[in-house]
């Protein structure tokens, strides 16, 4: 396995942790999360760079790296979701979902077909925009947690009253775009689409 898929791979086994950390609603948990969280988003640059300047590319890279962002994007939306203190709309994360799991079904059928859909640019902003509604909700929390038991300085101390509002409409926008990208990439790939669904395979 060459090093940019082992990056890739790392990202993936990062998630996991990320989401744990969130979950237990702990200051130093949070905080520990957010650090794992800014790796994890800085090696998604990383691993792609590696394999570019290494020529290294790879059929599995190609398609674990987006697998690995679509992961990492849940693990943090599904977290910050089960924490009621901030409110985040479980339809807007039902959204999000269901276009990671249609765009991954729709490589799966490139597959099939012999062909390898890299990450397209409508995809890679659509990853930015969800990696930074998730850090500021993730920032908002800590700040919210913080606000518990030690002292906010202003302007600081406006925002643990916000987080909720805040949060609730970062997730919406993050879903919005999501949906956007989505519809671009089956847009893009129509012909792939008609090709599966009239094909038959002998």
């Amino acid at each position: 396995m060459t090093l940019a898929n082992r990056i890739t791979m790392g990202r993936m086994g990062l998630s996991l942790g990320i989401f744990a950390l969130i979950i237990a609603n702990q200051l130093w948990a949070e905080l520990l999360g957010l650090f794992l969280l800014t790796i994890a988003s800085v090696s998604d640059g990383i691993d792609g760079a590696i394999a570019r300047r290494t020529k290294t590319t790879t059929s599995f890279g190609a398609i674990a790296d987006p697998y690995a962002d679509k992961i990492l994007v849940m693990a943090v939306f599904l977290a910050f979701a089960s924490l009621r203190e901030l409110a985040i709309p479980l339809w807007a994360v039902f959204l999000i979902l269901l276009r990671e799991l249609t765009i991954s079904t729709l490589r799966v059928l490139a597959a099939l077909n012999g062909e390898v859909m890299k990450a397209e640019s409508s995809g890679k902003i659509k990853t930015t925009i969800q990696l930074i509604a998730a850090f500021t909700i993730l920032v908002l929390l800590i700040l919210k947690i913080w606000a518990r038991t030690r002292y906010l300085p202003p302007p600081l101390d406006i925002f643990p009253g916000l987080t909720a509002d805040i949060a609730w409409w970062l997730t919406v926008i993050a879903a919005a775009f999501t949906l956007i990208s989505g519809f671009m990439y089956l847009h893009g790939h129509r012909a792939l689409l008609y090709k599966s669904w009239t094909e038959r395979k002998r």
